[in-house]
């Protein structure tokens, strides 16, 4: 191989490693949304199937949005912060 030709690939190798990582971002970020869709669907069934009342079950599914805040206060007073 001489070097002109090794340049050349190196130039080509250097191209798909960058293509092949931007690509990859991509993957990485699309995964937290669906962990807290599916996060939300589970809170919005455990809070509406302990509801006592129609507005019990309301307030059941607001809950559900702001899930994660109920894990972090849960978490923070656990380890006595």
């Amino acid at each position: 191989m001489t070097e002109s030709d090794s340049s050349k690939f190196k130039k080509k190798l250097k191209k798909k490693i960058k293509k092949n990582i931007i690509n990859n971002k991509n993957y990485t970020i699309n995964n937290k949304g669906s962990v807290y869709f599916v996060g939300a669907i589970g809170a919005a069934i455990y809070y509406v199937s302990t509801a006592t009342d129609f507005w019990m079950g309301v307030l059941g599914l607001l809950k559900a949005l702001v899930w994660p805040a109920f894990l972090v206060y849960a978490a923070l007073k656990g380890l006595g912060g």
